[in-house]
């Protein structure tokens, strides 16, 4: 039996029906108020908890289960620093605490945990990042997320927990809305045609569904005690917006904006966000991610687990339909 958290979110979207068709019984952590049709749909067993820094819940959802895959978490680029820490950091911890309890029954064989590139904050100019990269997280999700795998690490090394970290890239593909989903596909194809820096800097994208094979991967080949970038190739914002212009059959043409125009319009925004309570168009923390250069290398992942991620011209054609099925997206 798996134990899954996160089960309801972008990644679960996809996780689920992947593991359910290959077989693997699944337990889900899931709160009382959420919306489980899709997770009864494909016959999960769910296990309520009024958070996931419910300790005593989580221990009881995970008595009988010998792996665990942790990727509930908060992501956003707005938001209070204590959300992020609770969910991220204290979230993880209670987890851990309950494998450990669970595990004076039940033996625990795998626990996969869903962390992400972004905890090196600010890439080296000089070399790829690799999983020995320096970090030094910029902003709350990045420290509560670094938090949070050195917590899982160090669960293993103290306890024998076999403990794997996954470190996906930038999200992407059907089901999402949010972050690269948005600024790549969705406002471009509602006629937001902007770049920045003349479109040059490098991003990180990861489909979605390639996370998914890292996880099964893990969970078959992984090393306990290591950490894997599960990332796609990095490319320059030109040649996202290239690719997705000619999918979606769309003009090549944006406007560019200096660095110094999109920073001074997000501390705006995020200034103004304080009296509005809504999270700004584009908020200060997106910043690292728009204004640095991700070159990522996923080589470990590929030696070690056999990983190979989807050229990302396949997974955005993939992405694309799915807005145009759901309606989201008007099909040229």
């Amino acid at each position: 039996m798996i134990l899954l958290t996160g089960a309801t979110g972008f990644l679960g979207h996809h996780l689920v029906p992947h593991l359910v068709g290959l077989g693997y019984p699944l337990r889900a952590v899931v709160r009382p108020s959420s919306d489980t049709q899709f997770l009864q749909k494909h016959g999960v067993e769910l296990a309520y908890a009024d958070d996931i820094t419910d300790e005593a819940a989580l221990t009881l959802a995970c008595t009988g289960c010998d792996q665990v895959i942790h990727a509930a978490g908060l992501f956003r680029f707005w938001g209070e620093p204590e959300e992020f820490w609770q969910t991220n950091a204290g979230g993880t911890t209670a987890v851990l605490q309950a494998c450990k309890a669970a595990a004076k029954q039940h033996s625990i064989q795998r626990f996969i945990h869903i962390s992400t590139i972004a905890v090196v904050g600010k890439p080296p100019t000089n070399r790829p990042i690799d999983e020995n990269t320096r970090c030094n997280p910029l902003e709350p999700y990045q420290q509560s997320k670094l938090a949070a795998e050195t917590h899982v690490l160090a669960a293993h090394a103290q306890d024998g927990l076999p403990a794997i970290v996954l470190r996906p890239g930038a999200f992407y593909g059907p089901w999402g809305r949010y972050a690269f989903n948005r600024l790549f596909f969705e406002e471009p194809l509602k006629g937001w045609r902007i770049k920045v820096d003349n479109g040059r800097h490098i991003t990180f994208p990861v489909f979605v569904p390639d996370v998914v094979q890292g996880v099964e991967l893990a969970l078959r080949n992984g090393r306990p005690g290591q950490i894997y970038n599960i990332c796609g190739e990095s490319l320059e914002h030109n040649r996202v917006n290239t690719i997705v212009n000619d999918l979606a059959g769309i003009g090549h043409w944006r406007l560019n904006f200096p660095t110094w125009m999109v920073l001074l319009l997000a501390r705006s925004w995020t200034a103004l966000s304080k009296v509005t309570g809504r999270e700004p168009f584009y908020p200060i923390n997106m910043a690292p991610y728009v204004f640095q250069d991700w070159h990522v290398t996923y080589q470990k992942a590929a030696d070690e687990l056999g990983f190979q991620p989807t050229p990302f011209a396949e997974g955005a054609r993939q992405t694309l339909e799915w807005y145009w099925q759901q309606g989201l997206l008007k099909r040229p």
